[in-house]
């Protein structure tokens, strides 16, 4: 008997067999990718109008502001090119120099005192989340103040005389010789001006580390209370590490916001006295708005930018790779 030739897709009865687990996959992914070129066009059509809004709003601003830092424009005097001159000229002045540091106190003990204490509070409300509910509540709805209310706040608390209400205090326990002109000091302006700008920062990292430690599972917290844990050390060695995900986002976004603060310094010191409270962002302000210096303010707001950008690009990284 002459032998059946069979091919390749049927068995010894002639019955077909099912493509091997190999080939189907092969085979779902060209439909799944079929179907992403299929949808490709709408998904452009949908993004397009964002593209474009960021573009005007940020692509557009940003080019232009690298291109004036690169001319010497200063009032109706004709723009002359420099290059790089501004840049020079910048980190030659000492009182660029000295906003340098103003701004990296500034950033840094703002973010630390926010942060900080936000962290603490978190911890203490995580005890108990009912009770607590409206304390959060009060203390974030600081964070929705702008900064401008903020400052005119903070006028009324630092005001020199009597009607000051920290002088008030000062003076309502006895010690009138501890009451202060504390934003007309060079001495104590800064630090004036980081208590009221951190005031306002400690509603959000309350918010993100509480969040974070709500996450921590009821068995971890459960077996150290049977274990005997006292709350302090239940702080230390449980709530605090494993809130450093809610402690890491809560400092990204506080340090940027202290970095491009503007508002409250403009409302509550000018940058003053001599100065002595004078940021990049603030800098950035009277050199090109109050001195016509258009490239030269441009240039300090290109280094505010690459300060902006080393801060977030880490961040930006990490999360990256936690997507992954």
């Amino acid at each position: 008997m002459a032998s059946r030739v069979l091919s390749p897709t049927r068995g010894a009865a002639g019955v077909q067999q099912s493509p091997s687990p190999r080939i189907g996959s092969q085979l779902r992914q060209a439909t799944v990718h079929r179907r992403q070129l299929g949808q490709t066009p709408a998904a452009l059509i949908l993004i397009a109008p964002v593209i474009v809004l960021f573009a005007i709003a940020v692509i557009y601003p940003l080019e232009e502001t690298i291109r004036l830092s690169l001319w010497d424009i200063q009032g109706l005097k004709k723009p002359t090119f420099v290059g790089f001159g501004n840049y020079i000229k910048l980190f030659a002045d000492p009182a660029f120099r000295n906003t340098l540091v103003t701004t990296l106190i500034f950033t840094l003990g703002t973010t630390a005192v926010s942060v900080g204490i936000g962290w603490v509070l978190a911890m203490l409300c995580a005890f108990a989340p009912r009770e607590t509910a409206i304390f959060r509540a009060m203390i974030f709805a600081a964070f929705g103040i702008s900064e401008a209310v903020s400052g005119y706040i903070w006028i009324g608390i630092y005001r020199p005389d009597t009607g000051g209400l920290l002088n008030s205090i000062i003076q309502w326990f006895g010690m009138p010789g501890f009451a202060h002109a504390w934003l007309g000091d060079a001495n104590t302006a800064l630090w004036a001006l980081m208590v009221a700008a951190a005031w306002s920062g400690v509603g959000l990292p309350l918010m993100l580390i509480f969040a974070a430690i709500q996450a921590i599972p009821k068995s971890v917290l459960e077996a150290a209370y049977m274990d005997g844990a006292k709350p302090l050390s239940t702080m230390r060695h449980i709530m605090a590490p494993l809130s450093m995900p809610g402690v890491r986002v809560a400092v990204f976004i506080n340090l940027l916001t202290a970095l491009r603060a503007f508002d409250i310094i403009y409302i509550l010191t000018g940058g003053g006295p001599v100065r002595s409270t004078e940021t990049v962002g603030y800098f950035m302000y009277r050199e090109s708005m109050t001195q016509f210096k258009l490239g030269y303010g441009a240039a300090a707001t290109v280094i505010l930018l690459i300060a902006v950008l080393i801060v977030s690009i880490p961040a930006i990284l990490q999360r990256t790779a936690g997507a992954r």
